[in-house]
């Protein structure tokens, strides 16, 4: 590395970490989610585009995916299989459609070549939007139009959510996502030092067996596995998750190049099309829980909502829609997409190849 390169890349990092606490702390205030990954994936993409030549090491970035992975098991108790079991041919046709409405957009945007490859597939996947951007890689895609996908979709689901419960409760008004306000809480030192351990070695596996998306989905598997059967309290303090999203905030927007962005801002308009094709597809769904099912227009359209699983939560514990039944609809959604969406999105990609696409 020569001197003007090392001068370059040692005052890239603090201006990276200052911008990326600027651009957190006027995401969250702006009310919109997931600020603790976007303000680092935002001052990534800034630096990238100016030609700020910022690398992260790889083995940092594959224990970032797997304490998102593990965070992702903390988040569905094993309670919520009650309520699924009750209800499950409710449940599994709300996902299948959301399922079905993700394919038919991302099979459309893929014949039209909108986007790279699988990219569109990846990028319209209706939940877990940290878990598809970090698995698409592995199947192929473009990790920053994916991410940049996603992102969208997750901003746009949540502003849908909040002024739909704004309309429910007669008045205006939005709210963010669930941010990180006690950063460091009293930290249960077996428990955090068993989440560190289960988390290494399930990333060291799935990676070692080559598992598509291993990085993310076999610490997920093993947290969901070890916190069920009582073996472990899956124990993540703000403080570490805000470094896991800083870091794969940074690792994602790093990857920008001037062209990159060039490309993406050519296909927003499309994507944001697309996005909206999907919102209001799943709101049609909500509409027919409304009218069969006998829910009321909020829990309906909460329930129905193609991901931000967060602000959604949040909302419906705060405005009295039936949260059981929300976020029963969301996890049996979320873990069909980490299980089922892979699979078929390769054999549709397989299709359109076939085809000449």
């Amino acid at each position: 590395m020569t001197a003007e390169r090392l001068t370059r890349v040692s005052r890239g990092w603090p201006a990276l970490i200052a911008l990326s606490g600027l651009l957190e702390v006027a995401w969250r205030l702006a009310g919109l989610p997931a600020s603790t990954l976007m303000g680092p994936m935002l001052a990534g993409i800034i630096l990238a585009g100016r030609g700020a030549e910022l690398r992260l090491p790889s083995a940092l970035f594959l224990f970032s995916q797997g304490l998102v992975g593990a965070m992702m098991a903390r988040g569905v108790p094993l309670t919520v299989f009650e309520r699924l079991g009750s209800s499950w041919p409710l449940f599994l046709g709300g996902t299948l459609w959301a399922m079905a409405a993700s394919l038919l957009i991302g099979g459309l945007l893929a014949y039209r070549r909108v986007l790279p490859g699988t990219t569109a597939l990846w990028g319209v996947s209706p939940g877990a939007a940290s878990a598809m951007v970090l698995m698409s890689e592995d199947y192929g895609a473009d990790m920053r139009l994916v991410a940049l996908m996603q992102y969208l979709r997750v901003i746009l689901v949540s502003l849908g959510a909040a002024l739909a419960a704004g309309l429910a409760a007669g008045r205006g008004g939005g709210t963010g996502g669930p941010e990180l306000t006690v950063w460091f809480p009293a930290l249960h030192r077996p428990a955090f030092a068993g989440t560190i351990l289960m988390t290494g070695a399930a990333v060291f596996l799935g990676r070692r067996f080559r598992i598509p998306g291993g990085a993310i989905l076999t610490p997920f598997i093993c947290g969901l596995a070890f916190s069920w059967a009582g073996w472990l309290r899956l124990e993540l303090p703000p403080w570490l998750m805000v470094g896991a999203y800083a870091l794969v905030g940074w690792s994602i927007g790093l990857r920008f190049t001037r062209a990159a962005l060039k490309n993406a801002a050519r296909a927003l308009p499309k994507i944001l099309a697309a996005l909206l094709s999907l919102l209001a597809l799943c709101a049609l769904f909500a509409g027919l829980l409304v009218w069969a099912g006998g829910f009321d227009p909020l829990t309906a359209y909460l329930a129905a909502s193609p991901g931000g699983v967060d602000t959604v939560a949040i909302i419906a514990a705060s405005t009295g829609a039936d949260l059981p039944f929300v976020m029963a609809m969301q996890t049996c959604r979320m873990l069909l997409v980490l299980f089922v969406g892979p699979p078929l999105t390769r054999l549709i990609t397989r299709q359109l190849m076939k085809r000449g696409f």
